[in-house]
């Protein structure tokens, strides 16, 4: 089937069901018949709704607490999200092991029962699709919070029925954010039409009155990706979720560290979102932000971890993003302990208790960067809809075809890679390079002269040395990689 920006069928939703049903064995699991789902789901109370739980936040101007966790067995899952709720999430999450990302679920399989025999985990998640609806239902039943699937899957069409029949009420990922920044070899256009059949699930779901939420990931790379890239990316797979029928999206946004960019860019994030959901002809869609504390690099001691933790939530709460997804001390080691998620969700939460409901003063400076992201967006969302003729899914592949849409650091073959970032004299994330980038001459002068400032008022000259040195200054206690004085 050609890619095209455009609602499936039922017809064409079924046929294709067929396929994604039969490619593991729990694919023939009774309780993924939609007479089966849909009663379970009419009785998931509305305080485990993920949905309805983000429009309360969004309703209250308060900023929830989500972290990252999963392991392999489900017992296991279950004790460690116990514990992160009694921490004080808002949310749960359920991240899915690198398998299942991949769809290699023998692979996963193995992983389960030689985490079982060692008495140790050795996936690096929750094998949502080898424990099917039954294995994820008792992980659901077992707390009382609303769950979703993080994962970072380019196919995840047999994760979402699972996941969704099992009464998980969101669904995390995109055809270009679970793509692009995770896989190599994966094409754009198949990971789009994957995440048409996930978002036409959710759109069905909807049809017969079961709300459900879908979050494209905002932090793309994690590592000095500017604003208006992420948040061109998170409206476009917004639109295209919109097309399938979804009507509660939260797009996302990472950490920058220029306090000021950061809430600006939260700010155009909610106000594009559904300028252009509203201009596409979806006026009844529900838009929620969400806020990742910093994702780049965190530094090894754990009091200065826990201070960069700090900052994050306060930004976070200023913005007044909705929800904010949190890191842990242990960031620079590996995976983190529960103990150590749970002190990074209490100290969040903290946080954002004592700044509830206080938001940042509008200033010249947050009205002007406010404006030149959604300068910067609306010029990139331009180019990808001419790419593609009016189709934005064409469009979307057309652009990356051509570096129109380009994300620093990704390991797609299918992304150009010519763009790099580095931060201004203020610590605010501008374009170094641009390569095919679809901005218009005048953006692009604007960042030149704002690289240009800070190289001239440290000495040196523009290169791609200020990308390097700004990639590990603040795992070095620095915002801005400032060439050190010998």
């Amino acid at each position: 089937m050609e890619l095209k920006n455009k609602k499936l069928t039922e017809a064409e939703f079924f046929e294709e069901r067929k396929q994604v049903l039969s490619g593991w064995q729990t694919g023939s699991d009774p309780a993924l018949d939609f007479s089966a789902s849909l009663a379970y789901l009419r009785q998931i109370p509305e305080e485990k709704n993920f949905a309805l739980k983000l429009i309360k936040a969004k309703n209250e101007r308060i900023t929830m607490i989500q972290p990252r966790a999963g392991v392999p067995i489900v017992d296991e899952h279950i004790k460690l999200l116990s514990f992160l709720q009694n921490a004080g999430a808002d949310f749960l999450p359920s991240t899915i092991d690198s398998y299942t990302r991949q769809n290699r679920y023998l692979e996963a399989e193995k992983g389960i029962k030689e985490s079982e025999r060692l008495g140790r985990a050795l996936l690096n998640g929750f094998p949502a699709v080898n424990h099917g609806v039954a294995g994820c239902k008792r992980v659901l039943e077992a707390v009382d919070l609303p769950l979703q699937a993080r994962h970072g899957t380019p196919d995840a069409r047999l994760l979402a029925e699972i996941t969704h029949a099992a009464g998980w009420t969101s669904n995390e990922g995109g055809g270009i954010s679970y793509n692009i920044p995770y896989a190599k070899s994966v094409p754009l256009d198949v990971s789009l039409r994957y995440w048409q059949y996930c978002d036409r699930l959710v759109g069905f779901y909807e049809e017969q009155g079961i709300t459900l939420n879908r979050e494209p990931f905002g932090p793309l790379t994690g590592t000095l990706v500017p604003p208006s890239i992420s948040n061109a990316v998170g409206i476009i797979e917004a639109l295209l979720a919109a097309e399938q029928g979804v009507k509660n999206i939260s797009v996302g946004y990472g950490m920058g560290g220029n306090i000021i960019q950061d809430i600006a860019a939260i700010h155009a994030l909610q106000n594009q979102t559904e300028r252009y959901l509203e201009q596409f002809g979806h006026k009844d869609v529900v838009v929620t932000t969400v806020f990742h504390q910093w994702m780049g690099g965190f530094p090894a001691d754990e009091a200065k971890a826990m201070a960069l933790i700090a900052m994050s939530s306060t930004v976070a709460t200023l913005s007044g993003t909705h929800k904010m997804i949190t890191k842990t001390t242990h960031e620079s080691i590996g995976i983190p302990t529960k103990e150590a998620n749970g002190e990074a969700i209490k100290a969040s939460k903290f946080v954002t208790k004592l700044l509830q409901r206080q938001f940042i003063v509008e200033s010249g400076k947050l009205i002007f960067e406010r404006e030149q992201i959604e300068r910067e967006v609306d010029s990139l969302i331009k180019f990808v809809l001419e790419a593609g003729k009016g189709d934005l899914a064409q469009g979307v592949v057309k652009a990356f075809e051509q570096g129109l849409l380009d994300i620093p650091f990704a390991p797609s073959k299918y992304n150009l890679g010519k763009v790099f970032p580095a931060r201004d004299n203020e610590g605010n994330i501008r374009i170094l390079d641009f390569g095919n980038l679809g901005f218009t001459e005048d953006i692009k002068e604007f960042h030149r002269l704002k690289i240009k400032e800070r190289a001239q008022n440290e000495n040196r000259e523009v290169s791609f040395k200020l990308t390097v040195d700004d990639v590990y200054s603040v795992s070095k206690g620095n915002l801005i990689g400032r060439p050190t004085k010998d």
